[in-house]
């Protein structure tokens, strides 16, 4: 028999670099195409492209980086608060913790003696894990997380750039928009097979609203755009 394989491990990174890829495809072919429902010249578009790609990297990178950042100083400070109370009130910390194994379908006696092993080997471990839902695997890492979704937003954002540069001119927002409707699959098809999820549902989810994005984009360049 094999064993079974699970994907959680990469639930850190994994949500970064999707959002970031995703966002590289979509943020820079929706700007691309309202430039070029605007414009009459290549140059103005390119243009928009490039200063979409650099601005949103570093967006994202920033952003994922705070964001993630700010939910690793909660696990810290839950964990300083939680290794204060097992210095100042170990058996009340005890006694909570195998109140927690009971609720999970253990027996009393077979849960404070779970309770008192567990807390024997690495108390703080032991708590962080089964009361405050924090692991190694879970834990927040706020650089990785960074330059996941930077390098994974760089990769999606220079296949646009791609498109503005070499598609014919008279039918770049239709090149734009097919290229990315490509692109957006091929990317929710790796995540889904990265994640072990389901790769149609993905695609769908994925195409869907990044069709509806590009369209309004689309439509607001038309709408208030001037020939550049």
């Amino acid at each position: 028999m094999e064993a079974e394989h699970h994907y959680i491990n990469r639930s850190g990174w994994l949500r970064a670099a999707v959002l970031g890829a995703n966002d590289g495809i979509l943020s820079t072919t929706s700007l691309a195409i309202g430039i070029a429902a605007a414009s009459t010249t290549r140059e103005p578009i390119i243009l928009a492209t490039i200063a979409g790609l650099v601005a949103g990297a570093l967006s994202m990178a920033a952003g994922e980086y705070v964001s993630v950042s700010s939910q690793s100083d909660i696990e810290t400070a839950d964990l300083e608060r939680e290794l204060i109370a097992l210095k100042t009130m170990p058996e009340v910390e005890l006694e909570e913790l195998a109140e927690i194994y009971e609720n999970r379908g253990l027996t009393p006696e077979l849960a404070k003696e779970v309770a008192i092993q567990l807390t024997a080997h690495d108390a703080l471990e032991t708590h962080a894990r089964d009361e405050l839902g924090i692991n190694e695997i879970t834990q927040a890492k706020p650089l990785q997380a960074a330059f996941a979704s930077a390098a994974s937003f760089i990769a999606g954002g220079i296949l646009p750039l791609f498109v503005s540069i070499f598609a014919p001119l008279k039918e770049i927002v239709l090149c734009q928009y097919t290229f990315a409707i490509i692109f957006l699959a091929l990317s929710g098809a790796l995540a889904a097979k990265a994640g072990g999820s389901s790769t149609i549902t993905a695609i769908l989810r994925i195409t869907i609203w990044g069709t509806f994005a590009m369209g309004i984009s689309a439509l607001v360049g038309y709408l208030f755009g001037v020939n550049v």
